[in-house]
């Protein structure tokens, strides 16, 4: 098999279909077959590897009786063989419509074509006969069939509703057809297909439109896509097809695991073509890891067994196909408003809900928790009195402590002490210079007389005074400590283990990245939660660089008016480490794949949509060769590094289905992990530019 390039969207499994509709005339197969050639000639042109006809669309859906006419079965026949012989020509797979006589009866059927070649002929397995249907008069049923082959344009070729279509050069595409109603019943085919294998389920349909049944056949083709982990295409009869007492509309559909990736024009007189990129590795993913789908297939292992796989090999362009597909530069935060307002109320329920109900299992009225100024204690902050509002007792049961260290700035300082007074919780100060210094000299390290050494044990001695004073003053008060840190620091390993940041008796921000963290703060700030004085503050915070302040940017100690210490120059930017993480966690992909959905997101500022609350001069950019440097970045410390401080997390609620790293819940990992085939894939299969 040749090497695509880097730039070809089918080197890292995604595949471009198309459903077309066609200009249509009722018994003129030859006019048909001119209009069915047309847009399959488009969707090559277009990289489209399947394409995707309506039901009987070379003779017509409304022929009625004159299906049972020699002279149309003749005319089908012909324009069948036209279109099989002129796609030798056309590089794209094509799904047609065609009514087929076999064994003496007349069956509905979805013919696949390639290059010269018919894969094979599905008839349609449940005929309609009800209400405006009488399919039943004309056609007899898939179970009627009794061969295994049937002739097309001279070609003996595989007939029956249990053929799956199989690429041998695109990992993970798998077809499987039906047609109409095939797909209403409540044991559709394509759901036993799917369970064999299938990922891409198409449903050739005529499909007439009354009011309200447009909405009924989207939420039907994105329930089937969701149910059965793959990609669903439906085309729809329009434009040409009789209205004696029936009207049409050309509903075109992809879905992919309950998403509407595309949707064609209704009512439309004019040729459509429709197309989406199928993401094949992403449903994958999701079928690897759900062990319920694995056991259905177990329960219908009999009739799974017997479908039949017919290999093709699909027309893949040999040069650069770029992805069309949108990839949202920040796949924990929606875009749109309205969407991540829903999304972030929801995530602070669930934080909220977490903590009330720990306290109230503890029997505690009280919580402590240290506030920096910086992101993630602003969060935790604001869960710790949404927690009391709803347990209706008073804030000042929320033990706020800020503890200024030797970096920390005028800023952070200031902000923490405005922001605990804005909220009205128990707001105190302690200074751990002293107690750190003390520590320092019991280690017989030179930064206790002054020298400027500030290496780990440095840094670590603050983050542990912290938490020591943190658990202490708990006991002290009869209070809970929570936990601050977020889920960004917990896969880079940015958190100091055991008597650090890492522990706490219970944490609220474990499951919630960086990036989602700052959209919270601007949320409760665009929806005035707390007033004016607290939504100063909070804009402050959110304007301050992401620092840990352990390292003074002068060996003098003074205070420095903001953090020097920069977070994101050691681990790399959130916005793509949250980017990496999410891919990396929630799908598997290998770090070529990851790589290449970063450069289409992140390559070009103006492409895509970007959430409203980031400015235009801080909408940033990233090459491949950075991207490529920081994944590396995050695999090291991800894979190799960090495992051992995420074996050993406090409780937590899991918030999102991008996946938590609880050990106890969805990730589960050696913490003496070698990251070298993870490196060896990203050098070899990423270049450097």
């Amino acid at each position: 098999m040749r090497e695509l390039p880097f730039d070809s969207l089918y080197r890292h499994d995604f595949a471009r279909v198309a459903v077309a509709v066609p200009r249509l005339r009722v018994a003129d197969p030859a006019y048909n077959a001119e209009q069915t050639l047309l847009l399959a000639r488009q969707a090559a042109a277009d990289a489209v590897v399947l394409t995707v006809f309506p039901e009987l669309g070379l003779s017509g859906y409304t022929a009625d009786d004159l299906f049972h006419q020699d002279a149309l079965d003749d005319a089908v026949q012909a324009a069948l063989a036209r279109v099989v012989a002129e796609s030798a020509d056309i590089d794209t797979v094509l799904v047609v419509g065609a009514p087929v006589r076999s064994q003496g009866r007349l069956f509905n059927c979805a013919v696949a074509v390639c290059r010269g070649v018919v894969l094979g002929a599905v008839p349609k397995s449940y005929l309609p006969n009800y209400r405006e249907f009488y399919e039943k008069r004309q056609f007899a049923a898939a179970r009627e069939n009794l061969r295994t082959h049937v002739t097309i344009a001279g070609q003996r070729v595989p007939f029956g509703a249990d053929l799956l279509f199989t690429a041998s050069n695109l990992e993970g595409f798998v077809c499987h057809l039906e047609i109409c109603e095939d797909g209403w019943v409540p044991l559709p085919p394509s759901g036993f297909a799917a369970l064999a294998g299938a990922t891409v389920l198409v449903n050739l349909s005529a499909s007439n439109i009354v009011i309200g049944k447009a909405d009924y056949r989207r939420a039907l083709c994105t329930s089937h896509s969701a149910r059965y982990l793959a990609a669903y295409l439906y085309s729809a009869a329009g434009h040409g097809e009789s209205t004696t007492d029936l009207a049409w509309d050309g509903q075109a559909l992809v879905c992919e695991n309950g998403d509407l990736l595309a949707e064609g024009e209704r009512f439309a007189d004019h040729p459509q073509l429709v197309t989406a990129d199928l993401d094949l590795r992403r449903l994958a993913a999701d079928r690897l890891r759900t062990t319920s789908f694995a056991d259905n297939v177990h329960d219908h292992r009999e009739r799974l067994a017997g479908l039949r796989h017919i290999e093709v090999e699909l027309p893949i362009p040999a040069g650069p196909v770029e992805l069309r597909r949108e990839i949202a530069r920040f796949p924990y935060v929606p875009a749109d408003p309205a969407v991540r307002n829903d999304r972030c109320a929801e995530v602070q329920h669930i934080q909220v809900e977490g903590l009330s109900t720990r306290l109230r299992a503890t029997g505690l009225q009280r919580v402590v928790i240290g506030v920096s100024g910086g992101l993630d204690s602003t969060l935790a902050l604001i869960v710790a009195a949404k927690t009391m509002d709803r347990l209706g007792l008073p804030r000042a049961n929320v033990l706020a402590y800020t503890m200024p260290g030797f970096a920390t700035s005028g800023r952070t300082r200031t902000d923490a002490h405005r922001l605990m007074d804005a909220l009205g919780v128990t707001a105190r100060e302690i200074d751990i210079r002293p107690s750190a210094t003390q520590m320092l000299r019991d280690l017989n390290h030179p930064a206790a007389d002054g020298a400027a050494q500030y290496d780990v044990t440095y840094e670590n001695v603050q983050a542990g005074e912290r938490t020591s004073h943190l658990f202490r003053l708990a006991n002290q008060h009869g209070a809970l400590v929570v936990g601050t840190g977020d889920l960004s620091e917990l896969a880079l390993g940015w958190c100091t283990f055991g008597v650090g940041d890492h522990m706490a008796h219970y944490s609220v921000n474990a499951s919630v990245p960086k990036t989602l963290i700052k959209y919270l703060i601007a949320w409760s700030v665009e929806t005035a939660q707390f007033g004016q004085a607290a939504d100063e503050v909070l804009a402050s915070i959110l304007r301050t660089e992401i620092s840990p302040e352990l390292v003074p940017d002068t060996g003098s100690g003074t205070e420095a008016a903001a953090p020097s210490q920069s977070s994101e120059a050691t681990v790399g930017p959130y916005e793509l480490q949250d980017f990496h993480l999410y891919y990396l966690l929630r799908f598997g992909y290998r770090p070529s794949r990851v790589a290449y959905l970063a450069r289409h997101a992140w390559s070009d500022r103006e492409r895509g949509p970007w959430p409203d609350l980031i400015p235009a001069d801080q909408r940033n950019a990233y090459d491949l060769p950075t991207i490529k440097r920081w994944l590396a970045e995050f695999l090291r410390r991800f894979v190799q590094t960090s495992q051992f401080k995420r074996s050993t997390l406090p409780n937590a609620p899991k918030v999102g289905s991008g996946g938590s790293l609880s050990p106890r819940g969805d990730w589960r990992a050696p913490s003496d992990a070698s990251v070298a085939a993870w490196l060896d894939e990203l050098d070899r299969n990423v270049p450097e530019a």
